[in-house]
């Protein structure tokens, strides 16, 4: 099940709670929150870009680590080892 950000729409009608980024587990088909859990102001969903848990940089550290080599092709038929 996806998490979803909610935040309120007015912060000055709102608690703490929704003032600042709040999470909810929901399935994908369930209907959007319009009122705070916990005090019922007016919330909305906010977008929440994705991200897969793993940055490029990391990757490349885990794979030298494990011994693996990465190459860079730099012309045709060459390339140059990165590590």
């Amino acid at each position: 099940m996806p998490l979803y950000l909610y935040q309120a729409k007015d912060k000055k009608k709102s608690c703490a709670y929704c003032r600042k980024e709040f999470q909810i587990l929901q399935k994908a088909n369930d209907k959007s929150l319009s009122q705070c859990p916990r005090c019922g102001a007016p919330i909305q969903k906010i977008f929440a870009p994705f991200s897969s848990g793993h940055s490029k940089t990391g990757l490349d550290r885990r794979a030298k680590d494990k011994g693996f080599h990465k190459l860079k092709k730099v012309d045709k038929g060459k390339y140059e080892k990165l590590y």
